[in-house]
């Protein structure tokens, strides 16, 4: 049977037209994308009103441009085909990125079980063999990257970043219980943790002012350009100077242009890349965790033995649950942070692990075609989905933008 249709024009000189079919979805050729045409009339990310009147002006990553569907076509026609493939990959991405909780929760569980033996037995030293100063810096990593998951409405990776930063503030937690961290830095930590996730939460839900929430952006902005720099420097000493100048300098360009971006003196192009530093410092210092590491094994060799293979394969399921959702809704800063940790940290310390003979052939084996099976098919479903003929052109949106 053939659809009824309603034409009606948008702000943006666009036309929308709206299937009366229940089972069906309306599509948007405007700038503002696709939504479920629901009976409830709730609006865009779950805002009551009606769908054509009330407009969040923070529009979720998951409702983007698809091609323009007739909406007299059949249901069996190949545009409306296309159209539930479209939307049938975006719900599969967002529950894989969802499902990446599991592999990071088993990451940290057993490091928390172990603190607390530790604790009960009243073997403090034990707790001194984690880094607290690294722990700290994976921590505001996470929060940083809730902040950018939360303003881009993406529920499930922002959820994976308050379990990050939960799980890791236990850990510091216990480091502290042991003495092993200092406590005038838990309790800053602490402070900055509670403010954080508050914020992050009443801005998910529409109940925090612009004002405040620019200033936890500038916070996150100049902590993270701070911390970067100075992390990065550590990692070669004691073959250079231990010294906390990297830090200090990057604190004050910072600030410089945090100021600048909120005074006017930066143009618009400027403004946003400093708004957009904070999630690309996160990403940076997660992507400097594997390199890290791997000079870690360089100086010793023998270090490598005390990695856990299903450690690192964990962190590589984790890291590449994560990457079709990033591909799908050509998020280059999310897709390069996932994609280096998988392949570098996961898989490289894998890599390691089967050189030094210190993990089967099978284990091996089986982890690297696991990965490159993964990948296959997240590019070649994210082809579908997006009507491309070749993996290639998903890349190249990625990179260059459609």
């Amino acid at each position: 049977m053939e659809a009824k249709t309603i034409s009606m024009s948008l702000p943006s000189n666009r036309l929308l037209i709206l299937p009366t079919s229940p089972r069906s979805s309306f599509v948007s050729t405007s700038r503002f994308s696709r939504l479920p045409l629901k009976r409830a009339c709730i609006g865009v990310d779950g805002f009551r009103g009606s769908a054509l009147t009330r407009w969040n002006p923070i529009v979720s990553t998951r409702r983007r441009l698809v091609p323009p569907v007739r909406a007299a076509s059949s249901e069996g026609s190949p545009g409306l085909e296309k159209v539930k493939e479209y939307e049938e990959w975006d719900s599969w991405t967002a529950k894989f990125s969802g499902g990446a909780n599991i592999p990071f929760l088993m990451l940290q569980l057993p490091q928390i079980i172990l603190n607390a033996q530790n604790l009960i037995a009243g073997n403090n030293t034990a707790l001194s063999a984690v880094p607290w100063l690294g722990m700290l810096t994976g921590l505001l990593g996470n929060l940083s990257l809730l902040s950018y998951f939360a303003k881009k409405r993406e529920k499930e990776a922002a959820v994976v970043q308050t379990l990050g930063v939960i799980s890791t503030y236990v850990v510091l937690a216990q480091l502290t219980m042991a003495g092993a961290m200092p406590m005038p830095f838990f309790v800053a930590t602490s402070a900055v943790v509670t403010v954080g996730i508050i914020l992050n939460c009443l801005f998910y839900f529409g109940k925090l002012s612009t004002t405040l929430w620019r200033l936890w952006e500038d916070f996150i902005t100049v902590g993270g350009l701070s911390v970067l720099p100075q992390v990065m420097w550590s990692t070669f000493v004691p073959l250079v100077p231990n010294s906390i100048l990297p830090g200090t300098t990057a604190f004050v360009i910072a600030v410089a242009a945090v100021i600048m971006a909120r005074t006017g003196k930066l143009s618009e192009e400027g403004v946003k890349f400093v708004e957009s530093l904070s999630g690309w410092t996160a990403t940076l210092m997660f992507m400097w965790m594997p390199v890290s590491q791997m000079w870690t094994n360089f100086l010793s060799p023998d270090n490598i033995k005390g990695l856990s293979p299903i450690t690192m394969l964990l962190s590589m399921m984790g890291n590449g649950l994560m990457l079709p959702r990033a591909l799908f809704i050509r998020d280059l800063m999310w897709f390069t942070g996932s994609i280096w940790a998988t392949l570098f940290y996961g898989y490289g310390n894998i890599l390691c692990l089967y050189l030094s003979n210190c993990t089967s052939k099978s284990f091996f084996a089986a982890s690297t075609i696991g990965l490159i099976s993964w990948i296959g098919l997240a590019l070649w479903r994210d082809s579908a989905a997006h009507g491309h003929n070749s993996p290639f052109r998903s890349l190249k949106e990625l990179v260059f933008g459609p």
